[in-house]
């Protein structure tokens, strides 16, 4: 069905007659539930159910993501031939930026300070609004 794109979603259903809103019911119910606004829902499409995007389907997406990680890279790591040029981490030896440059395996794409620069270069280019 999703495929086909027709999931039973509230924006299918608005499309063909059967709703009044694309609002996502989920999200609805969890702000009643909370005593908040429901102005302003997400669209309920079949890609924001399975999103951390929901409300409500947020955590139980984020668990299916997490539990896929570690048999996905068990399998990869094991799969690698002796004399790959690719390597797959596990999440055991997972490294972080400030890791790869004590390394000075990063240092092949960037230093930090080009790193540095290059952030603040594009963090000035974000419009801040007053509220913020």
């Amino acid at each position: 069905m999703a495929l086909a794109g027709n999931t039973p979603t509230a924006s299918f259903l608005t499309k063909i007659g059967k709703m009044q809103s694309v609002g996502c019911r989920l999200c609805r119910i969890a702000r009643q539930v909370r005593g908040e606004s429901t102005d302003g829902l997400a669209a309920e499409t079949h890609g924001h159910i399975n999103s951390a995007g929901c409300e409500v389907m947020a955590t139980r997406v984020t668990a299916a993501h997490h539990s896929i990680w570690r048999p996905l890279y068990d399998s990869m790591y094991a799969a690698q031939k002796p004399k790959s040029k690719l390597k797959f981490v596990t999440l055991d030896k997972e490294s972080n930026m400030s890791t790869l440059w004590r390394r000075q395996e990063i240092l092949r794409i960037c230093s930090k300070e080009e790193l540095a620069e290059k952030a603040q270069d594009i963090e000035v280019t974000i419009p801040v609004k007053k509220s913020q």
